[in-house]
């Protein structure tokens, strides 16, 4: 059977394949790169004394660029220089974006400091901010609409003190305001902020393309068993089953184990060794369904790498800054989130696969071609994280 009659066979005409093996080449090596591991977000302190405002708020660098170009001689880096002749610009983009009220009132808010510092996924300008309510009225409401115009994955992540209590928010583009008024459902209770970090847990499942990556690495296998070098569709589900069930077990125990550890402050390791090892484990993930180095007992693969990328997912939370009652809530909710868009991951991947697993489409384009990609696309990742250099 010739090459051509084979892809026939697949009912995939061979140039179709072809060329949507090289257009998802493209995209994903030009496109994603951009945001392999960790969503966008901005990390705002407010504390409110009567009608007193002050607090600090820090936005990354790389989306004050996309929005206001602060790359002024286009070489790619953004120094203090540049950043300086921008402040004015850049207080007066970030405060028209951010509303605190009072009485129906806007409280005047204005930025007293500007510096710069560094967080576990780069550079974030820091502004120092204080303002006053008219009269002396406390503040009933928090409007964010940071990058919301531009980036529907954007989120603020508010740490509020007020009166005392100290409580967590998550804006989003679907949530965008924080009522503080007396009666109102503020989300400033332990079920409130659990369920909030539930759901943020889910979304950064979803959106961290490197961990959504390697999780699939290890499913793509899960419907086959390797025989005399080749893949073969397994005869009953209940082996493809366990092996998804290990695997994912697996990786949850693992990532839940060292996420406690890293936000808790117990154990700590720098971004670039994190980020590197996690870019690293895709591209063995992916490989191994190619070489066939382990081909029983993924799991182990799978609980080994997941250490690191538990590290990953507590970045999310340690640059947040909680205080220590109130990590717990978010580092329980936030994990329990992670697990519900894992899970959600795998009841949308295993009926496809298992439907699709005797085919050659499946053997040859989706498992073979797909970890073909994603090794070429965490190669690229793992190259400009772990040498901070850029491929694109």
């Amino acid at each position: 059977m010739t090459r051509g009659a084979g892809m026939a066979g697949w009912g995939v005409a061979p140039n179709v394949v072809r060329f949507v093996v090289a257009l998802a080449t493209v995209l994903l090596l030009g496109v994603v790169p951009a945001h392999a591991h960790k969503a966008s977000d901005s990390y705002l302190r407010l504390s409110i004394d009567g009608g007193t405002l002050s607090g600090q708020w820090d936005i990354a660098l790389r989306d004050l660029e996309f929005a206001l170009g602060l790359d002024a001689n286009g070489d790619g880096e953004i120094t203090w220089g540049e950043l300086r002749a921008r402040h004015a610009s850049i207080a007066a983009y970030a405060l028209s974006r951010l509303t605190v009220r009072a009485a129906g009132e806007s409280c005047p808010l204005r930025v007293i400091e500007h510096q710069v510092d560094d967080h576990s996924d780069g550079a974030y300008a820091v502004l120092r901010l204080s303002g006053d309510c008219a009269g002396g009225r406390a503040a009933d409401a928090i409007e964010y609409r940071l990058l919301f115009d531009v980036d529907r994955e954007h989120r603020g992540l508010l740490n509020l003190e007020r009166s005392g209590a100290v409580s967590t928010v998550v804006f989003s583009p679907e949530r965008p305001v924080l009522d503080l008024a007396p009666g109102s459902s503020a989300p400033v209770s332990a079920l409130d902020a659990f369920v909030q970090y539930a759901i943020e847990g889910v979304w950064h499942i979803w959106i961290g393309i490197d961990h959504v990556l390697f999780l699939v690495s290890l499913l793509l296998p899960a419907v086959l068993v390797r025989t005399a070098g080749h893949w073969q569709p397994v005869a009953a589900l209940r082996p493809a089953l366990r092996e998804v069930v290990w695997t994912v077990t697996a990786f949850t125990l693992a990532h839940s184990i060292t996420l406690a550890l890293a936000a808790l402050e117990v154990v700590s390791l720098p971004s670039r060794l994190v980020e590197s090892v996690i870019a690293l484990s895709v591209v063995l993930a992916a490989a191994n369904n190619l070489a066939g180095w382990v081909t029983h007992a993924r799991w182990v693969v799978a609980f080994v790498f997941g250490l690191i990328h538990g590290f990953g997912f507590a970045s999310v939370l340690a640059d947040l800054g909680l205080p220590r009652e109130q990590l717990l809530v978010a580092l329980v909710g936030f994990n329990v989130g992670v697990e519900l868009g894992q899970l959600a991951i795998v009841a949308a991947f295993l009926p496809i696969a298992w439907r699709l697993r005797r085919s050659g489409f499946y053997r040859k384009v989706v498992l073979v071609g797909g970890s073909i990609v994603i090794v070429l696309l965490a190669s690229v990742w793992f190259v400009g994280r772990a040498f901070d250099i850029s491929l694109l």
